[in-house]
């Protein structure tokens, strides 16, 4: 009996370590770049087990001219400045959770057609926002979509963005 437990035991301290994750044999979360592409968005992110997932609810743009009318371009900017304002909110909120911006996995954006453009999205002044966060020196690039709307809840508001963060 004893030679038993003293094998049983050792079978334990044998098999325990293998089947408890350590940190170095933990998968990292892995973002697939899109092939032959240097745009800046992953073509898709994968999540292994123990991932904690965040959901940060659509963001908007800050005021920046208080003067304005609340309900005009004016008071919100333009696409540009309006993405950088969003941008800048949902960092701070990944801050306040121990998280960064290279932690965002997916990101779901909602533009306006801009009235300056004929109507149409300002995706190039979207991206050029955008590029102040990802794909610089901030390397880890989500999953992202990109619409245009009919309009958001504020007549002055051309982007809202919502994003997805992960960290192991």
């Amino acid at each position: 009996m004893k030679n038993r437990l003293s094998a049983i035991a050792l079978a334990c301290a044998t098999l325990l370590p293998a089947l408890v994750p350590t940190s170095s044999h933990a998968q990292a979360i892995v973002r697939h770049k899109i092939p032959n592409s240097d745009f800046p968005i992953a073509q898709a992110v994968t999540l292994p087990a123990g991932t904690t997932i965040h959901f940060i609810s659509g963001q908007v743009p800050p005021t920046v001219d208080k003067n304005a009318d609340p309900n005009s371009l004016a008071a919100f900017g333009d696409t540009k400045a309006q993405t950088v304002g969003v941008l800048t909110k949902i960092q701070d909120i990944l801050k306040g959770m121990g998280l960064t911006m290279g932690d965002v996995v997916k990101m779901q954006v909602f533009l306006v057609g801009d009235p300056a453009k004929g109507g149409k999205a300002d995706v190039a002044g979207f991206m050029a926002g955008y590029t102040q966060f990802f794909g610089g020196p901030q390397p880890n690039l989500p999953a992202r979509a990109v619409v245009q709307v009919a309009a958001l809840s504020n007549p002055g508001w051309l982007v809202e963005i919502e994003v997805v963060a992960a960290k192991k």
